[in-house]
């Protein structure tokens, strides 16, 4: 799997993103780096049953798979 993926260490810029959403968002840890590592990345959009659906965090859209 790992020559098939690449492997995203966080580093301080990441680390200070999540620390911002998780105070701004009132996001748990877990929660605030995983859409640190989308609005760090770039993503538009990330996947999660554990936010709000369909709610813009910074610049990430999150979508809840299960509804609708």
């Amino acid at each position: 799997m790992l020559t098939q993926f690449e492997v995203l260490y966080p580093n301080e810029a990441l680390v200070r993103t999540a620390l911002r959403g998780a105070a701004a968002y009132q996001l748990g840890w877990f929660d605030a780096h995983l859409w640190a590592y989308a609005e760090h990345y770039g993503l538009r959009e990330l996947l999660s049953e554990d936010f709000q659906h369909d709610r813009m965090y910074g610049t990430v859209r999150v979508v809840n798979p299960f509804l609708g």
